[in-house]
């Protein structure tokens, strides 16, 4: 009877398919990690400051080409237009964002009845842990130079604190503080008054630089690539089935010749008598 082993080249098949789609398996992820690669950014020139007043104008649109751009302007600070927005994370630690009123100096002004004979623009300056900590913005004409943001909408539902606000919002803050202001906000990196810079990332203190770089860049699908991936398992899958079916072909193959040689076996050839065979002759 024949019985069932594995033969050497049975499992020499198994190992080379195992070996093959192993590599299909590499290629399928290296695929993936393609598909969600993050682009590259659409414009590397905003670490190139840019003047604020040619960068930006109050009352238009933010657009989202001017988002993370680093820009400079010229103006000053209003010590009783500064607010603290809580809940801002730095270090790991809770605290508050200090925002306080710019006034661009040669920025357009803006026309209507609640419009302010000059445009402002919110500047996040640092952050403090205490409220008390927060200090007077520095006076005089400075030179600001920081990254400019898009405003950030007002959480809703909740009532600020005095002297705060929900959040780095121009539609809150230009109410607060009825001026006109830019369509957006600047994080400040340098603040130069009489030829110092008296920014928080100068000067050690209370207030801590915010150090906001741009923003990474958004991961986008690559469908083809994602397809790629999806056929290389299916490969792997494959290579594996190939081997079954060979072996199974092989299987049924010597199942059959076996089959064939016992049959052979049992077959007895009939033995034949010559006397049988010879006819009988009368006289």
């Amino acid at each position: 009877m024949w019985k069932t082993a594995f033969k050497p080249r049975w499992i020499a098949g198994f190992i080379f398919a195992i070996a093959i789609s192993g590599v299909f398996v590499l290629l399928s992820q290296w695929q993936f990690g393609r598909s969600t690669q993050p682009e590259v950014p659409a414009n590397p020139a905003t670490e190139q400051v840019q003047p604020l007043i040619q960068t930006l104008q109050p009352g238009d649109f933010f657009h989202g080409s001017d988002a993370d751009q680093m820009v400079s302007a010229q103006g000053t600070y209003d010590p009783a237009k500064q607010v603290l927005v809580p809940g801002r994370l730095h270090g790991g630690k809770t605290g508050y964002w200090v925002v306080s009123a710019f006034a661009v100096k040669g920025a357009p002004t803006l026309s209507g009845v609640a419009a302010s004979p000059q445009t402002w623009i919110p500047v996040a300056r640092g952050w403090v842990a205490d409220p008390a900590d927060a200090p007077a913005p520095p006076s005089g004409i400075v030179e600001l130079t920081g990254r400019l943001l898009p405003s950030e909408p007002p959480v809703a539902g909740t009532a600020a604190a005095p002297g705060e606000a929900t959040a780095v919002s121009v539609a809150e803050l230009i109410n607060y503080w009825e001026i006109s202001s830019y369509p957006g906000f600047v994080a400040a990196t340098a603040e130069i008054a009489d030829g110092a810079d008296v920014s928080p990332a100068a000067v050690p203190g209370d207030l801590l630089p915010l150090q906001i770089g741009p923003q990474p860049p958004a991961q986008q699908i690559n469908w083809l690539n994602l397809f790629y991936s999806l056929e290389w398992v299916v490969f792997a899958g494959f290579a594996l089935f190939i081997w079954w079916r060979l072996v199974k072909d092989d299987y049924h193959r010597d199942l059959e010749e076996d089959l064939d040689d016992d049959e052979d076996d049992a077959t007895v050839p009939e033995e034949t008598h010559p006397e049988q065979n010879q006819q009988k002759v009368e006289p």
